[in-house]
């Protein structure tokens, strides 16, 4: 129903907005009577102590629940750490960090992310396979099935292989598909000369299933070249993907070592 609204309140001494908020009914009064030890409490006290009160006025009303937290949301971002609330609110993930506004971001400034990937080579998958056929994989469970459904067609990874270093940077080119119904050159993937055939393992189990994405290399090494400097804070996850928003170091080492402009490949 739309009985939502969303509040804001303002402090009288200097007119700051200090609060938003969303409810229904009296939900925007029930602040003045907390006793916590809150900003938001905190600054309200300081308020009623100079003989004032809040100014609380309803910005936005005759909303779904839905639209009054993505207004309040907005309303959030755009103050930001001016702000006595304490939770970001709901839609966090769309919104841009406040901090980051200096540098270009995956999914803002760019369509497309730059991802760590993790190749976990063994008894399922091998580098040599990858680099030749053009593709990267992951599964065997669902949470490494999900980890190859988040990337998107685009998007740009660094090869990692542990114990020697990152081996490649590539751009993905076919979503993750079970193996079973991958091909490459109109020959399915199972049906090639792999030096890792048990990457077919499961692959009548949706749930377990290696998954495989197709990959067009923009820099690949063997494993005697990989690229990894010890001690210098490079990043690694045992995760099978990981976003590189927040490691510029090692997307600089990168591009450094592999010779390309991260930019312009995202572009």
């Amino acid at each position: 129903m739309n009985n939502y609204y969303v509040y804001v309140y303002i402090d009288p001494r200097n007119f700051e907005e200090f609060y938003y908020g969303k409810g229904k009914g009296s939900r925007k009064d029930a602040h003045l009577s907390e006793n916590t030890d809150t900003e938001k409490s905190k600054r309200i006290k300081a308020i009623k102590k100079e003989g004032l009160k809040p100014i609380i006025r309803v910005i936005a009303r005759n909303l779904s629940e839905h639209d009054a937290l993505l207004v309040e949301k907005t309303l959030l971002w755009k103050l930001g750490k001016q702000l006595t609330n304490i939770s970001s609110g709901h839609y966090a993930d769309n919104f841009r960090p406040h901090d980051a506004l200096h540098k270009n971001l995956s999914g803002f400034d760019f369509q497309n992310g730059f991802y760590y990937y993790n190749i976990g080579e063994g008894i399922h998958r091998n580098w040599d396979d990858y680099v030749r056929f053009g593709f990267i994989s992951a599964g065997q469970a669902p949470r490494f099935r999900d980890a190859m459904l988040g990337l998107q067609k685009g998007d740009l990874i660094a090869a990692y292989l542990k114990g020697h270093g990152f081996v490649g940077i590539g751009q993905i080119t076919q979503c993750a598909l079970p193996v079973r119904e991958v091909l490459i050159d109109n020959v399915p993937l199972l049906q090639k000369d792999l030096e890792c055939p048990n990457i077919s393992e499961n692959s009548n189990d949706l749930e377990k299933s290696e998954y495989v994405a197709l990959v067009n290399w923009v820099k690949a090494v063997p494993r005697a070249e990989a690229k990894w400097k010890s001690k210098s804070g490079l990043f690694t996850s045992q995760l099978v993907r990981a976003s590189l928003d927040g490691q510029p170091e090692t997307v600089n080492y990168l591009e450094s070592e592999f010779s390309v402009n991260v930019a312009e490949l995202m572009e």
